[in-house]
């Protein structure tokens, strides 16, 4: 006999980040229980602000427990009595490595003994945050589009740390679950460029980016398409994947549909909020002048790599068979860049008509 909504506990990892606390504040809309890690329960205000940012009032269904992904403990009473778990956590660093090691066998590691833990627990099912960088960086055929078929080569030239972590934990989690994984089941998200309102001030990479092509930071604008996806659809998907019987042993693309250059996104907010993008440039930077530059300017070899990459990716295969409906890539940049104005980080310009 399946359990009812309201008797269902979700464990989410990574309650204080941008999906995760997504995740959350839909599971608890929905009248799911959640109980969600954090590395110090010290974050647990943090949590809660950014779920009655969302607009939650009650949190009677909601509880947390103190794990981290580097470390065994905790784990086992994180995930009592849960019957799914989101995986959305990822391993944290304030700067970036020394060496590669240092970012993939955290992410590695920890997607493990998330997996063993669950297993362990008797958990139905997990749903596993990776990301695009684990499929379409080595599509070589630009005659097709990007399907979950495809696989990003780990070793593939130019792929950032980050990239490789998220391949080799999917690669990971995919291995366990062939040879060890008993009963549990495990389904897998892949977003594109993650955006969309933001509960609380302390924004993703995709926020940076947005923030420095329309504060004027970025004078001139690399050759760099996007693939899109709202936040809210993104956490949807992930409540589909959950529970929907067909999603076991499956990986989900998530994007709206289509690529935007950071050209046209600057031209399409500049027309939407006039009073907060006059510095937003529209200036192309040509790919050889931007390789010039990388030979002396840290900056620029870090964009270096998203340059000219093909992102044409197909979403079809959650819409037909999740039945996800994501919103336009338009929705979803508009959004990002209202909570830049919300939360201080865009500003009108000093006597600016």
């Amino acid at each position: 006999m399946t359990p009812s909504v309201s008797d269902t506990l979700v464990l989410v990892t990574g309650g204080t980040g941008f999906v995760g606390s997504h995740c959350i504040l839909q599971l608890l809309q929905r009248g799911y229980r959640v109980r969600t890690t954090v590395r110090s329960l010290e974050k647990k205000e943090k949590v809660l602000a950014m779920l009655r940012q969302g607009g939650l009032a009650s949190f009677d269904r909601l509880s947390f427990a103190e794990a981290d992904l580097t470390h065994d403990r905790n784990w086992n009473t994180a995930l009592q009595d849960c019957t799914y778990v989101l995986h959305v956590a990822s391993p944290i660093f304030l700067e970036l490595p020394r060496h590669e090691d240092e970012m993939i066998r955290p992410a590695v590691d920890g997607t493990l003994r998330v997996l063993r833990a669950a297993r362990q627990a008797g958990v139905k099912r997990v749903v596993m945050t990776s990301n695009f960088g684990a499929v379409g960086y080595s599509h070589r055929d630009h005659n097709t589009p990007i399907t979950e078929t495809s696989w990003t080569d780990p070793h593939e030239k130019g792929l950032s740390a980050y990239n490789q972590s998220k391949v080799l934990a999917e690669r990971a989690a995919w291995d366990f679950m062939a040879h060890e994984g008993g009963d549990l089941e495990l389904a897998v998200i892949n977003p594109m460029g993650i955006f969309g309102p933001a509960l609380g001030p302390e924004l993703s990479s995709g926020f940076g980016l947005l923030q420095k092509v329309l504060d004027g930071s970025m004078k001139r604008l690399p050759d760099i398409r996007m693939g899109v996806v709202d936040v809210r659809d993104v956490a949807d998907l992930h409540l589909r994947a959950m529970t929907h019987p067909a999603a076991n042993g499956e990986r989900f693309l998530a994007l709206a549909g289509g690529t935007m250059s950071l050209l046209e996104i600057s031209q399409f907010l500049r027309r939407k909020l006039p009073d907060v993008t006059q510095r937003a440039s529209t200036r192309p930077l040509p790919t050889w002048l931007l390789r010039m530059a990388a030979l002396f300017n840290t900056q620029a070899r870090a964009i270096l790599p998203l340059v000219g990459i093909y992102r044409n990716a197909s979403n079809a295969k959650a819409k037909q068979l999740l039945g996800w409906q994501p919103r336009p890539n338009e929705e979803a940049l508009l959004a990002t860049a209202q909570s830049l104005v919300h939360y201080g980080l865009l500003r009108p310009e000093t006597g600016a008509r």
